[in-house]
């Protein structure tokens, strides 16, 4: 998960969207409670920002240089199905650079 730790270099911004009580956002909310901690300490000038809003679906938005942005729809994914999409996310944004 060397991935993790090149976040910062890759994104400019990590938005996390979901529901406080909704069943489609539980396993992003677990994912926020088990990973958020190690991803800010890895990447702690990355601002990671967490959005809840009753009744939103589950999303993750990447920010990349020249404010061009990119969206995941959680719903439905595992914890490891989120962290995969996160990763890939990470991987568009080293694309972008090169």
């Amino acid at each position: 998960m060397a991935w993790r730790g090149h976040l910062s270099k890759n994104l400019k911004e990590l938005r996390i969207l979901l529901c406080q009580s909704s069943p489609s956002s539980s396993s992003t909310r677990t994912f926020i409670e088990k990973n958020y901690k190690d991803l800010k300490t890895l990447n702690p000038k990355l601002p990671i920002l967490i959005r809840e809003c009753n009744g939103i679906e589950p999303q993750l938005w990447a920010r990349y240089d020249f404010g061009v942005e990119r969206g995941v729809r959680l719903e439905g994914l595992s914890e490891a199905q989120i962290s995969k999409a996160l990763e890939e996310l990470g991987k568009v944004g080293a694309s972008l650079k090169g």
